[in-house]
């Protein structure tokens, strides 16, 4: 039985204007020990996941189908249960450190709190396990007295980091961890997440735009558009649909002056949650769109090599 298994699960915002669906039907699993991606662009869904998996949405979103962790869907769980599950069973790491940390509380001092919370130590041993896991992500002990405001971007994201560590959950959710970091951190961050996911048998959902940082961190990675999965499969090989293509695309490669010199963008915008176009959502900017893409949703379907795609094409030899 998988770790975490989503279900056709959907997320849907009730405003004024009427019902906005973020997520619709999702379906997917990660394995113990296991290390998936999530991938898109702004809007397709991605933290909408992120959040639903612990329950941490407004009151106005309505969350359909399931969201099992081992065995248990935390959309049916009770208040106390879910208290119970959140940081012991499965921890977030939330984009924006800066927004995440409380500025008037010292560090030692909010890494202990889930701690404290699940009554997992004592005062005593508390104190004991914040300077272990300040060690374990690389910071300094006499860190523990600081404010969030006498830290860099990439301290306050490792602080995170231990936070989402102390009650050795099993699954760590990481939405967008190296945002607005400087290259040299973000490979300083990324490099402290693979070492702590192999050493403490870790599954991670890692939630990113960039399939490259993505493909050096998890072992499998699954591209959303419109609010769908479209393609899933092994972070190593060729992406199959047209969209997955052309998000790879948008970075330039290390050591190719071409790439970043003309970089293969995607023309348009992803379309508004509350106008989807009829059939393939990505129809209308897709380079290689046929006339029925227009009118037939397509389903993931195989695609070779252990990856699936929702496109009509895969498997013609032309997508």
């Amino acid at each position: 039985m998988a770790l975490l298994e989503l279900d056709d699960l959907s997320v849907t915002y009730r405003i004024a204007a009427g019902d906005v669906p973020a997520v619709r039907g999702v379906s997917l699993s990660i394995e113990a020990g296991e290390a998936v991606g999530l991938a898109g662009e702004s809007g397709s869904g991605k933290s909408s996941i992120a959040m639903a998996l612990l329950r941490l949405l407004p009151r106005s979103a309505r969350l359909e189908g399931r969201a099992l962790l081992n065995g248990e869907d935390v959309l049916t769980m009770n208040w106390g249960r879910l208290r119970a599950v959140r940081w012991s069973e499965a921890s977030i790491v939330f984009q924006g450190a800066q927004h995440g940390l409380n500025p008037v509380q010292r560090i030692g001092d909010q890494i202990a709190e889930p701690l404290l919370v699940h009554r997992l130590a004592s005062p005593a041993e508390t104190s004991v396990r914040v300077r272990e896991l300040l060690e374990q992500v690389g910071l300094p002990t006499w860190r523990a007295r600081s404010y969030p405001h006498e830290l860099s971007g990439g301290q306050r994201q490792r602080v995170m980091i231990a936070m989402a560590l102390a009650c050795s959950p099993r699954l760590i959710i990481a939405d967008e961890p190296t945002t607005a970091l400087d290259l040299m951190v973000q490979a300083q961050v990324l490099t402290l997440i693979r070492q702590l996911i192999a050493e403490n048998d870790i599954s991670l959902l890692m939630i990113s735009h960039d399939l490259s940082v993505l493909a050096d961190v998890c072992d499998r990675l699954a591209v959303m558009y419109a609010g769908r999965l479209v393609e899933a499969g092994p972070s190593a090989g060729d992406f199959q649909h047209p969209y997955s293509k052309a998000l790879a695309a948008a970075f330039p490669t290390v050591g190719d002056p071409r790439s970043r010199l003309a970089p293969r963008g995607l023309a348009g915008d992803p379309p508004d949650p509350q106008q989807l176009p009829g059939g393939c959502s990505f129809h209308p900017r897709c380079p290689v769109a046929l006339e029925s893409c227009s009118t037939a949703a397509v389903e993931l379907r195989p695609a070779g090599q252990g990856r699936t795609a929702a496109c009509v094409l895969v498997g013609a030899g032309t997508c």
